[in-house]
């Protein structure tokens, strides 16, 4: 899976997360939690659905490692198989 791949499957998760937002405005770099104004919940429902797609084990104590899209996509991209 290239990265290419894997940025469209983060953000077709993030945008079953948060539907309502508009993710071709979202800064790359912004905080996902205060950009989406997403709860800690909605998070989490995005690290599983994330890992059941990607097939990516993301431990709990790595979630501030995908705070942002840019790190997200970096983490994963050192993790996708």
């Amino acid at each position: 899976m290239n990265e290419n791949e894997i940025r469209a499957a983060f953000l077709e998760e993030l945008r079953n997360i948060a539907p309502e937002a508009d993710l071709a405005k979202l800064d790359p770099s912004a905080d996902l939690r205060e950009a989406l104004d997403i709860d800690s919940m909605d998070f989490l429902n995005l690290m599983i659905a994330i890992h059941r797609r990607l097939g990516v084990d993301i431990p709990e104590l790595d979630y501030p490692k995908l705070a942002s899209l840019d790190s997200a996509l970096r983490y994963l991209r050192d993790r996708v198989k």
